[in-house]
């Protein structure tokens, strides 16, 4: 068996796996395993602990790929590919041994400082809680902020020792399990404890692409699903054709909804690119964060359009193109691709050297 055709028999299983994935609002386990072998788990491990460290190109192409298959799968792979990237900058050698320890290890966490940590002797006692936090449920390891001594900080910690609470309950990404971690006067030993420093524009944009993917991916999906109708024997209702092709307007909607499709996944890869010069000023990375959330926006237009081509029958609960659309709703106003704020942001970058 060729590498394409294991390839793809992985992401037929995670495509077959999506509507359990959504019911039991997490990834099953036969997701989980093909996420591993499929290597996008390693995407961001350091190679010295046996990760593949992949470039921002590679990685917007591989959770794109997923999310095509499995969107809340491939949302789980992108956010512990964000938390094993913070991980592998932040903390010394002897904690990253152990945390990569497997390099194929699901990592969840959140940026949000939403715990507090008392210095003790060997380390700090955290207490605190965290909402949304993708995957959590099936994480080995959270990364989470906490304010120590009044400063942003980072900790690591088995999510063993914390609790999940059940709180994520959303028309889309259901599968994600987002739910709330918390930590109730947990020891953390100082080598899990890193001081917070400022992302810089390219790691700002790898976490924007980490959560694009897989809606760019879900819109692939929503065009796979559509192309199938045309293929069928399905006609246009309350209409002289006798298939959907033979209809010129809907061959023009198919057209722009698929031009739609390639244009959020150019705009997404040639931001990746940019992240992978190594050479972005803060005004670049404001530009091109604006440039993701408009391709997040161009998703949410093609799938509108290929639910106006399906008509009604498109919202049936049995029709994947329903969940896609949900799941593209959803993943496409994740802050990182909110379209206002990237725009204000621009636009103070581009006042800025003016006000002197």
């Amino acid at each position: 068996m060729n590498d394409d055709t294991t390839k793809n028999g992985l992401l037929a299983a995670l495509r077959d796996q999506a509507e359990k994935t959504e019911q039991d609002e997490r990834p099953t386990p036969e997701s989980l395993a093909a996420l591993r072998a499929l290597g996008v788990l390693a995407l961001r491990t350091p190679r010295a602990h046996g990760g593949t460290e992949a470039d921002a190109v590679t990685i917007a192409r591989r959770l794109a790929a997923v999310g095509r298959a499995c969107p809340s799968s491939a949302w789980v792979a992108g956010t512990s590919l964000t938390a094993k990237n913070l991980a592998g900058h932040a903390y010394p050698d002897a904690t990253a041994a152990e945390l990569f320890a497997d390099p194929d290890a699901l990592f969840c966490g959140s940026g949000l400082p939403g715990g507090r940590g008392e210095r003790v002797p060997g380390g700090v006692r955290v207490t605190g809680s965290w909402p949304n936090v993708s995957g959590c449920e099936d994480a080995g390891w959270a990364s989470l902020g906490v304010l120590v001594d009044g400063s942003m900080s980072f900790v690591v910690v088995p999510t063993a020792e914390l609790t999940v609470e059940r709180t994520w309950h959303m028309a889309g990404m259901r599968g994600t399990g987002s739910h709330t971690l918390v930590a109730r006067d947990l020891l953390v030993p100082d080598g899990r404890l890193a001081a917070a420093s400022p992302f810089g524009p390219g790691d700002r944009l790898l976490y924007g692409i980490a959560v694009l993917a897989p809606v760019v991916g879900a819109a692939q999906g929503a065009l796979d699903a559509t192309t199938e109708m045309f293929a069928s024997d399905r006609r246009p209702f309350m209409s002289a054709h006798s298939r959907m092709g033979e209809s010129a307007g809907a061959r023009h909607w198919l057209a722009e909804a698929a031009h739609l499709v390639h244009r959020a996944e150019n705009t997404m890869v040639a931001v990746a690119a940019r992240v992978d010069t190594g050479v972005l000023s803060d005004r670049d990375g404001h530009q091109q964060r604006l440039d993701l959330a408009d391709a997040a926006r161009d998703c949410r237009a093609a799938v509108e359009l290929m639910l106006d081509l399906h008509g009604a029958s498109g919202f049936r609960t049995g029709n994947r193109l329903q969940q896609l659309w949900r799941d593209i709703a959803v993943g496409s106003r994740h802050p990182h691709l909110n379209p206002y704020l990237a725009t204000e942001d621009l636009g103070a970058a581009l006042v800025a050297p003016l006000a002197g």
